[in-house]
């Protein structure tokens, strides 16, 4: 049976790693700026992992992060605002819409 991928914060709280079988196969990082903003910088999934919501799994987790912290959420990373442009649960927390 295979295992589950894991997404863990990391140690410094600076990122999300996706791990599968002790390897990190994902990461998302991020930056906090202010009170009540966040930056997504980087994603990256290895590429045997791709197209297995990985990626999207990494956003969200970094989203609910920013709810629980009332943060709103600015995509610098290419991949991250393609998702929050694609679905609309990210509305809540974008704090501006870039293309």
């Amino acid at each position: 049976m295979a295992t589950e991928i894991q997404y863990l914060v990391s140690e410094h709280n600076d990122s999300f790693h996706a791990v599968h079988n002790g390897k990190i196969v994902g990461e998302i990082t991020y930056i906090r700026v202010g009170i009540d903003k966040l930056i997504i910088d980087y994603t990256n999934v290895e590429p045997e992992y791709r197209n297995q919501h990985v990626g999207l799994t990494l956003v969200r987790n970094v989203a609910n992060m920013a709810r629980k912290q009332k943060r709103h959420v600015i995509t610098l990373c290419p991949f991250a605002r393609a998702m929050f442009n694609k679905y609309s649960e990210f509305d809540d927390i974008r704090l501006m819409r870039m293309h």
